[in-house]
């Protein structure tokens, strides 16, 4: 839309998503006395990218968004709704949860986009879809996997009628009496095809590797010993992922190469084991292979696999994943990205999630790299929303103390402790 010329507004900080990241941010900024805007629509991306009848593989326990004092968790919000606790929570549950929290802990949410972030004269002036024009001496990018959706070389290009990621998918019944190929064998690849299967489609579901299923959650079931070798924790039973949860700035201090090691071993594709009834015996799966070539004629994809088999299809979904990489954030100026330090398209982040420009913040899934996988989760929010809020409030004294100061400084480099490598290990 075209520009208007508008007096630009100042706040302390500006929250850039509303989702899980971004209210819980947003809670612990607003609670700390600060002038706080938020833009984006709420719970944008779980209301429409994510299918429904989805079912969430962590715990209702573990999907938290994150308030100062706790008065919004989950639990209170089954107290107040016609919801009960239960696993797996379906999506439906947790997309109310989240706007009820908004509605109590973040109420003047603004839907309307940001189009631009730029920085002038040491502060950030964002431009909204309006043409309004907004200064802030803070912005935190909780912009969650919208932008990351990760379509492999090979697809690119191919017709979006044909060819399409998962996350463009909600209401699957488009698909009744079609033939899909899914590509992938992770939890998004599985439940998309358990979901395809019961909306009428025939489905087929290739994927590199055999899948992996989960062993039956038994939470609440397993022994004291069995708990002393893996303790309980929100991502999974495992001392790592407790450590994760409960020490969650410790994975930071590692050396990166260590931690892209880690990264490797905990982004493995799994299946949750309650999938496993809905997709074997109904699902046409093709384990071990690939997809050797693809094209589209007379109406239809043409699929040939590294097996020898060849499927024509309606369409081919690629529940493929998300890569976080800064160059795909339209919003971001180019003179401002280029100050961003970065690695392997993942920001560089300080301990408080800072980037190497002074007062821009990432949190969530773009901060999973430097900072851990914990941040893949909800279960993350508790620890990033408040770490970002002290740093924001430090920020707003030191201005506060030296308004025509200019803030600077060095971008820290991970400390290789051994204590914090051993304690991981």
């Amino acid at each position: 839309m075209p520009q208007r010329s508008v007096p630009a507004a100042p706040y302390d900080a500006v929250v850039v998503g509303a989702g899980p990241y971004g209210l819980s941010t947003a809670a612990h900024l607003i609670r700390r006395g600060l002038k706080v805007a938020v833009f984006g629509k709420t719970l944008e991306f779980w209301r429409r990218h994510m299918p429904k009848g989805m079912l969430l593989r962590s715990h209702w326990w573990a999907t938290n968004l994150s308030d100062p004092a706790g008065d919004y968790s989950f639990d209170r919000f089954f107290n107040d709704s016609r919801y009960k606790a239960c696993y797996p929570v379906p999506i439906d549950a947790f997309i109310e949860y989240g706007l009820w929290f908004q509605r109590h802990a973040v109420p003047n949410v603004d839907e309307t986009y940001v189009t631009s972030i730029e920085q002038r004269d040491g502060q950030f002036l964002l431009t909204l879809a309006d043409g309004r024009a907004v200064r802030s001496a803070a912005v935190v990018m909780a912009i969650g996997l919208r932008y990351y959706a990760y379509l492999p070389e090979e697809f690119r290009g191919l017709s979006s009628d044909f060819v399409s990621h998962a996350s463009e998918h909600v209401d699957l019944d488009r698909f009744r009496g079609k033939r899909v190929v899914v590509v992938g064998g992770g939890q998004s690849a599985v439940e998309y095809a358990a979901l395809l299967h019961e909306a009428g489609a025939n489905v087929h579901l290739v994927s590199r590797r055999p899948v992996d299923w989960l062993p039956r959650d038994r939470f609440g079931e397993r022994t004291f010993v069995e708990r002393m070798r893996a303790p309980d924790a929100g991502i999974a039973p495992g001392w790592f992922n407790w450590i994760l949860e409960h020490l969650p700035y410790l994975f930071y201090h590692l050396p990166q190469s260590r931690k892209d090691r880690a990264m490797v071993v905990h982004a493995k594709a799994w299946a949750a084991e309650w999938l496993r009834d809905r997709v074997l015996g109904k699902v046409t799966l093709h384990e071990g292979w690939t997809i050797a070539s693809i094209g589209i004629s007379d109406g239809a994809v043409d699929v040939a696999l590294s097996g020898g088999d060849r499927i024509r299809a309606d369409h081919v979904i690629l529940a493929t994943g998300y890569q976080v990489d800064l160059s795909r954030l339209p919003m971001i100026d180019p003179a401002l990205r280029a100050r961003i330090k970065t690695h392997k398209g993942s920001p560089v982040l300080s301990g408080s999630f800072e980037t190497t420009v002074p007062g821009l913040y990432f949190v969530g899934v773009s901060a999973w790299r430097v900072s851990g996988p914990l941040y893949r989760f909800v279960l993350g929010c508790k620890a990033a929303a408040p770490c970002v809020a002290r740093s924001i409030m430090r920020q707003q004294r030191r201005l506060r103390a030296n308004p025509g100061g200019i803030r600077s400084r060095r971008t820290p480099e991970p400390a290789k402790g051994a204590q914090a490598e051993a304690a991981l290990r």
